[in-house]
């Protein structure tokens, strides 16, 4: 296989402070995948076999919970790294990743992971800002769940998914990737039927305009204003 082309991950912030040699030796040691669209990349609790730089398209990230239901805890977006159980203390996946859309990923054998934080300048730093980011946004959720209405945990996850996976368009800001109604109940920890009634709320209003699996955001300020449960609901 021919090597890789180091573009692919210069401008990245994991590996901005490498130097044109050490980006030659981590593309070396990449395996480049496709990923269709609903395929898992990895499953939760199997082995932490891989860790992943996803460069194209969108990753949705699914806890099972004991009882067998199905949270989405994130999604993730190009340029960002997944599988890195290792960053946790973990040999196992804490969760699935399946393809939002068709994705391309780099891949590197988890045998690598203690190499790179060795010798990749920035790189451990940038992973565990990472990782404490993401704990920061579940610990979030967690308050979410615990103290806010669902209206509010529906317009304030619209309004996330939004500002970080979105794309302005003339309508507004649509979010980047295919998006279920299913999808929004498994993240704010609600039902189908009540999250339908809710975004046709929002639709009749002139917040938001709906698609198949599409949602743009019109009016994001007014959208935070339920978020934030300053406004009446409905």
């Amino acid at each position: 296989m021919s090597q890789l082309d180091r573009s692919l991950i210069a401008t990245l912030p994991l590996f901005r402070s490498a130097h044109p040699a050490e980006l030659d030796r981590v593309l070396a040691g990449a395996r480049p995948l496709r990923v269709t669209k609903g395929t898992a990349i990895f499953e939760q609790e199997a082995e932490a076999h891989s860790f992943f730089l996803l460069l194209d398209g969108h990753i949705r990230v699914v806890k099972t919970t004991p009882a067998g239901d199905q949270v989405i805890v994130r999604y993730i977006s190009a340029g960002e790294m997944i599988g890195i159980a290792h960053a946790l203390g973990r040999d196992t996946y804490p969760a699935s990743a399946i393809a939002a859309v068709d994705c391309v990923a780099l891949a590197w054998p988890s045998s690598l992971w203690p190499s790179f934080v060795a010798q990749i300048p920035g790189f451990a730093a940038t992973t565990y800002q990472t990782v404490g980011s993401r704990l920061e946004d579940v610990q979030a959720r967690l308050v979410e769940m615990a103290t806010e209405q669902v209206e509010q945990r529906v317009a304030r996850a619209l309004h996330r998914l939004a500002e970080q996976s979105g794309r302005q368009t003339e309508a507004g800001r649509r979010i980047d990737f295919p998006i279920s109604r299913q999808d929004i109940a498994e993240m704010t920890g609600t039902t189908l039927h009540t999250v339908s009634r809710l975004l046709a709320a929002r639709e009749a209003r002139g917040i938001i305009a709906g698609g198949r699996q599409q949602i743009t955001v019109v009016e994001p300020a007014r959208l935070l204003v339920l978020a934030e449960g300053r406004a009446p609901r409905g």
